[in-house]
């Protein structure tokens, strides 16, 4: 579907900036207002076309402040300000004598403006484009909605770098959906499934990667295509399409995750007859259902449930046998079973009266496996998953049978899938064998009470009854304590190994991959999930020798980190003298060895690792459970996987490593030429540390060379963080890229990511940005002003 075209070169002038187009009799002065539920609720564009106002809410009295297609009878929004926080009547939008555009609610609370305004603003116009301006008295336009799609765009409409659509929950619910669609900084373009609350990104299930892309592009015409830095294009609607002028378009991501182009037909829309309706030009992914697949993701439908295709590749979310839908409005949040048929309180002996299994031919549940047989029959594998009260499903293909437990993950109906889930479910006769757990209480408290009457004829009988009572009460209070002992090694869902495992799967420990301030790492294979993967061992031996416990707690708090910015820990060993931790492997080695090598990355692989860094920063200080500070990041504890995404390694263990082991003689932890001034001084540790690491490795990374390199006759450059601060004060910025012509052409880039850099290594700790900002200046959405020298003490960053 994607294809070079160079012959669409001509469409170029059609998307150049349209605000001319606005009429003066139709521009909004300032002091203008709407109100909700009012008569004057929306400002037209001057072809009728589009409306900007209070779009009420169908069965609601609410209202979102937005832009639709006015003339067609759907009223179809395209863009909405308050996703989050829809208005009631009474409700205002107004245009202030100084030029600030913002929505408040009823009660005269503000509710939204524009992030940013740039320079001053004269009037407001709804252009024939859909786009809604403010502008200059010179014509400039300051802000406009096309700056800050929601989950739309429009003919004439551009995503420069950064730029990116977020669905809607449902259809009626408007605040961000389970998908995002970016035009990341290094130029290409990805869907991305996330995990909600957080909105941290899975990877990418459709990606157009290796672009160079400068600016994805939605001409007049209707076709889609993204502009290369070298100008050349790369279609993204079909080149065997015919497009014409007597359709509206619109290209929206969906809330099944889908990306669409539609088109409606403008004969008869100004009498409100409409015709035909919305229909689908073309679309990506062509499945949805087979393309969301994950280890740790719900896939497209949430946890216990499956994806199947419907018209117009839309995903189509559904409940397996024996399970019912969490929220009936929300049919992407997943499924329950009905009972719990995983508790395994009933007498396994009973199994096969209370359960059956269903048949689903061409489903699958990828992930969750804990067992795998071959060569097994089909009867066979139901009769292993009847007898067993942790499966709930068997999946059984081409003679091997798995085993699966909840939750069920990535779950999809389709052909491609070839084989066929067996789904345990409760026969239709043993639901009243199953007792609420308030009525087996009642039950069993009667059960007591008509005991004891019966033998309260006999003391003897009452006393064993009593000690029997005692002797179970006391194992179970003991057993209680021990889960609650090892409750944060089982949240984490860490799996623990033993050593005989661990020297099987590295072959006696004998392909060493490197070596850390923890100790020696290890290459291994072993199967996990019914996969055979490799996986990396690490010895742990320089932590402190009494920290049994804090072994526990720290590698129980790193088992509870997931993001894709993370090596992933998937299990630990703790037997006797031996204390391994098992990573996931990562193929391309270290930062260090890529970046300082003679195979350098290119500038817009660097650029996606400094991102990757960036955001595996900002999930360890602010969103994951319990904030960590890593302590020592450096380009050596900065991992690369197949497709050169960094990872961060080594994180919580700071705290295990013993005095005499943390690299200098000063005792503070980390390694020099990366650690922040405050180690060497009595203030407290915070976070920051980790900032100012990251803004040397990110020079470093800039400029492709070590922070310290001492070379004869070359001293003016011997510290890179000087140098560059250096390059940046005199405008010579050149000099640190001038051997990269890809850096040496995206030079407002360079510029950008230096001066971030020098205000991560500010030595005042609270001029230095947190992550967030650090990540938020990266994506384009917060300026980065001009940074002071690293050493003195003046203004924040702004």
């Amino acid at each position: 579907m994607v294809a070079a075209l160079s012959h669409l070169l001509f469409f170029f002038p059609l998307v150049l900036p349209l605000s001319a187009t606005a009429q003066i009799d139709h521009n909004v002065s300032l002091g203008s207002s709407l109100s909700a539920g009012g008569q004057n609720s929306s400002w037209i564009s001057p072809s009728g076309d589009f409306a900007f106002g209070f779009y009420h809410l169908t069965n609601r009295n609410l209202f979102l402040l937005a832009i639709w297609f006015d003339k067609i009878p759907e009223k179809t929004m395209v863009w909405f300000a308050n996703r989050d926080n829809p208005v009631q009547q009474g409700s205002t939008v107004q245009l202030t004598e100084d030029g600030q555009l913002v929505l408040k609610d009823h009660e005269g609370q503000l509710i939204w403006e524009p992030k940013f305004i740039n320079g001053s603003v004269s009037y407001a116009a709804m252009l024939n484009t859909g786009n809604f301006i403010l502008s200059s008295s010179d014509s400039v336009d300051r802000w406009g909605s096309f700056d800050d799609p929601t989950d739309t765009i429009l003919p004439t409409q551009v995503l420069n770098f950064g730029g990116k659509l977020s669905p809607r929950l449902t259809e009626t619910n408007y605040s961000i959906g389970m998908f995002e669609l970016r035009f990341l900084p290094d130029g290409n373009l990805v869907l991305n499934r996330l995990s909600l609350p957080t909105g941290n990104a899975y990877e990418g299930y459709y990606s157009i990667k290796n672009l160079s892309g400068y600016q994805v592009i939605f001409n007049q015409s209707g076709y889609i295509y993204i502009l290369r830095r070298n100008q050349s294009i790369l279609n993204l609607t079909p080149t065997n399409l015919v497009l014409t002028e007597d359709f509206y378009y619109r290209a929206t991501l969906d809330i099944d995750g889908t990306f669409r182009q539609y088109k409606y037909p403008k004969a008869g829309t100004s009498n409100g007859s409409g015709g035909e309706g919305w229909s689908v030009v073309w679309f990506v992914p062509e499945n949805i259902c087979t393309a969301v697949i994950f280890n740790i993701s719900s896939g497209v439908c949430g946890f216990n449930s499956y994806c199947s295709l419907g018209n117009d590749g839309w995903g189509i979310c559904q409940c397996p046998y024996g399970f019912s839908f969490f929220d009936q409005s929300n049919k992407f949040k997943g499924c329950k079973p009905y009972d719990d048929v995983q508790a395994c309180k009933l007498d396994p002996s009973r199994q096969r009266d209370l359960f059956e299994l269903r048949e689903m031919g061409d489903t699958a549940f990828p992930g969750n496996n804990y067992e795998r047989m071959e060569p097994m029959s089909e009867n066979e594998c139901r009769d292993a998953c009847l007898d067993d009260c942790r499966c709930t499903v068997g999946y059984f293909r081409d003679r091997t049978c798995w085993k699966k437990k909840l939750p069920l993950l990535n779950g999809r109906m389709d052909r491609s899938t070839g084989g066929k889930s067996l789904i345990k479910v409760l026969k239709d006769n043993s639901s009243q064998l199953l007792l609420p757990p308030e009525r087996k209480e009642k039950d069993q408290g009667t059960t007591i009470f008509v005991g004891s009457m019966l033998l309260g004829s006999s003391m003897f009988l009452n006393f064993t009854l009593l000690a029997i009572s005692l002797f179970v009460l006391s194992r179970y209070h003991k057993r209680s304590q021990k889960v609650q002992r090892n409750s944060n090694m089982l949240r984490s869902n860490l799996r623990s190994f033993t050593y005989r495992e661990l020297e099987e799967a590295t072959d006696g420990f004998k392909e060493e991959v490197g070596r850390g301030a923890f100790g020696t790492v290890y290459k291994g294979i072993m199967q996990l999930d019914s996969m055979v993967t490799s996986v990396a061992v690490k010895k742990l031996e320089r932590v402190i020798e009494e920290g049994e416990k804090e072994l526990k707690t720290e590698v129980g708090a790193i088992g509870q980190t997931h993001h894709k910015n993370l090596v992933q820990l998937l299990g630990f060993c703790e037997e006797g003298p031996h204390r391994y931790l098992v990573y996931e492997f990562m193929s391309n080695g270290s930062l260090a060895s890529l970046l300082f090598g003679t195979s350098k990355p290119n500038w817009n692989q660097r650029l996606k690792i400094v991102f990757g860094i960036a955001r595996g920063l900002r999930y360890l200080h602010e969103e994951c459970s319990s904030q960590i500070i890593h302590c020592d990041i450096k380009p050596q504890n900065t991992l690369l996987d197949d497709n050169l995404m960094a990872k961060i390694s080594d994180f919580g263990l700071v705290k295990l490593l013993r005095t005499d082991q943390t690299r200098t003689s000063t005792g503070f932890r980390g390694t020099r030429g990366y650690v922040a001034p405050e180690w060497y001084k009595n203030i407290p540790i915070t976070s920051k540390v980790d900032v100012y690491s990251f803004g040397i490795m990110l020079l470093e990374i800039v400029c492709c060379r070590k922070n310290v390199e001492l070379v004869v006759g070359n001293e003016e450059r011997a510290v890179l963080t000087d140098w560059a601060y250096g390059c940046y004060r005199k405008g010579r910025l050149e000099m640190l890229v001038m051997d990269d012509q890809d850096a040496m052409e995206d030079m407002r880039r360079v510029e950008m990511l230096v001066k971030l850099g020098i205000w991560c290594i500010q030595e005042e700790p609270s001029l230095r940005p947190c992550m967030k900002k650090v990540t938020q200046i990266l994506e384009g959405e917060v300026e980065v002003s001009v940074p002071p020298h690293p050493s003195s003490f003046i203004s924040s960053l702004g």
